[in-house]
């Protein structure tokens, strides 16, 4: 019997910390068996990975999957390129914006959704330091706020 619901596999918290995700998307991927067993095992890295879009298709570019350690021959290439599955009108929706607006799709993170393997894609602006800055003291503060509610509940 299949399991049902989604289990997350691997996360990009760097993209949340260098963009503002404007809009998310869900992406099939096209992968090997050797890779779906290694992703399993939880061998893969977003950390510096984006995505591309080449004569009307969608790719993934920068993903590392690590080799299977019991896939010998039938190993790929860790770090090529694979292809996202999405609906033509989509890919075409998302290729209209990114050109506008000077925008980039950046995988956010990794799943999967009864036992396939999905890719939430995210439509994101760059950060400008500032930015970051104050996400870093809003994000102290929040924890200097918790830290005090917790001690005077005791």
């Amino acid at each position: 019997m299949r399991s049902k619901g989604t289990k997350t596999i691997a996360e990009n918290r760097k993209a949340r910390h260098d963009y503002f995700v404007i809009e998310s998307y869900e992406a099939g991927i096209e992968l090997v068996g050797t890779e779906v067993k290694s992703i399993r095992q939880g061998g893969v890295n977003l950390k510096d990975s984006w995505c591309s879009i080449d004569k009307g298709e969608l790719f993934v570019r920068g993903m590392h999957i690590s080799p299977y350690e019991k896939g010998n021959i039938f190993n790929r290439d860790p770090m090529r390129v694979r292809k996202l599955l999405m609906h033509k009108r989509e890919i075409n929706k998302l290729y209209g914006t990114l050109k506008q607006e000077g925008l980039s799709l950046i995988p956010l993170s990794l799943y999967f959704k009864d036992s396939r393997v999905k890719m939430q894609v995210g439509l994101c602006k760059g950060k400008k330091l500032y930015d970051k800055r104050a996400d870093i003291a809003k994000r102290d503060a929040n924890r200097e706020i918790d830290r005090n509610l917790k001690s005077r509940n005791q």
